[in-house]
């Protein structure tokens, strides 16, 4: 079964192992810089990076915000969006929890020194939550792929 690259641009840590070499673009395993195209709701943005030539989701890591139906929910984007839409942004990405149960890279994000993530929990935007609830991450998996690749010199 092959991947769609275009409705999940991302692979998971186990898709890594299987799909890399087929990706037509670069996966994402370092932090970088992008710029905020869009704020989907308080927790899911989408940017464009000079990397790739697509605008793509990034959902914040460690914190959840009401969906837009919910109580706070279009409060919530509605303070992210005044916060950094359009703005250049850095997300930090941490190998071994990448990538979210629905496809979205999962990031830290970061605007002029400050961290999105836990200035929206004090404003009251989102709530902490643990990383293992956005995935289940196998640690083994990805780095000894990345292991492996360092042994073919790829």
């Amino acid at each position: 079964m092959a991947h769609d690259f275009k409705k999940f641009p991302e692979l998971t840590n186990r898709q890594m192992t299987i799909y890399y070499f087929d990706s037509p673009h670069r996966q994402i395993t370092d932090g970088f810089i992008a710029k905020v195209t869009r704020v989907v709701d308080g927790d899911t943005i989408r940017v464009m990076c000079d990397f790739r030539d697509f605008e793509f989701p990034i959902r914040f890591l460690n914190s959840m915000a009401p969906e837009l139906k919910e109580k706070g929910g279009r409060e919530s984007k509605a303070w992210l969006e005044d916060q950094i839409l359009g703005e250049e942004i850095y997300v930090q990405v941490k190998l071994d929890n990448r990538v979210g149960r629905w496809g979205r890279l999962l990031g830290i994000i970061f605007h002029r020194g400050f961290d999105i993530n836990e200035e929206s929990i004090r404003q009251g935007h989102a709530v902490a939550m643990s990383e293992s609830a956005h995935t289940a991450p196998l640690k083994e998996d990805i780095f000894n792929f990345f292991k492996r690749l360092e042994k073919i010199k790829i």
